[in-house]
């Protein structure tokens, strides 16, 4: 729009400087640069903005990576309250892994920061109530949490270490492994690979299926 009488355009509105922006910034600096990428003066630059005028909205790197992590939680799907608490935990599961994957560098913060922020204390009292309310006592809850989430987490970090993101990288990495062994050395390490591994339909991602499954299914609110 041209300002009346002058010819000249009008200079567009900055949107105000708020701690949102600033976590979102850093969030999509994580995103594409890791943990080590979240500095104060790369989230000024991606601001537009001097990093000193940050510390009007957060009060430093701790604080930002606080804020981080709550945003991560608050993208994970949770279950309204029921007591179906393996088809929720379930759910809770594969939407945390779906979000840790869009997030790589989240899955070793999420349960690190001493201030959670709204998002992660609401998700975590929400997850307790819907194992409470499916007859788990206090202990047996916290405990079912950590059992499902040391296998979340570590699948997840295991998944985002792999030499491979497809089926044909897949199929690539396991024949010049399956190449360059010795022959007949590691007869049950072959066996995995080409019968498991490359057989036709595998998919990497429903192991993540499996063992969730495993996990929940032996988990028992009258036994914890």
């Amino acid at each position: 729009m041209r300002e009346r009488g002058t010819g000249r355009r009008a200079s567009p509105t900055r949107a105000p400087l708020s701690r949102e922006r600033v976590v979102t910034a850093a969030v999509t600096l994580a995103d594409e640069k890791g943990e080590a990428g979240v500095t104060m003066r790369a989230i000024a630059a991606r601001l537009g903005v001097e990093a000193m005028s940050l510390y009007n909205h957060v009060t430093g790197r701790d604080d930002i990576l606080d804020g981080m992590v709550d945003a991560v939680f608050d993208e994970i799907d949770l279950a309204a309250p029921t007591t179906d608490w393996k088809a929720a935990m379930h759910d809770r599961a594969a939407s945390s892994r779906t979000v840790l994957l869009r997030h790589p560098w989240a899955v070793g913060l999420m349960d690190s920061r001493s201030r959670p922020g709204p998002a992660t204390l609401r998700h975590h009292d929400a997850v307790l109530g819907i194992l409470r309310a499916g007859g788990f006592s206090v202990a047996g809850a916290a405990h079912a949490i950590l059992v499902i989430d040391s296998y979340l987490y570590g699948f997840v970090l295991q998944e985002l270490s792999l030499p491979f993101t497809s089926r044909a990288e897949l199929d690539e990495v396991a024949e010049g492994i399956v190449r360059d062994l010795p022959a007949d050395a590691y007869p049950h390490l072959v066996e995995v690979i080409t019968e498991h591994a490359r057989r036709p339909g595998y998919d990497y991602t429903d192991e993540f299926e499996r063992g969730l499954s495993l996990i929940l299914d032996a988990l028992r609110p009258d036994e914890v």
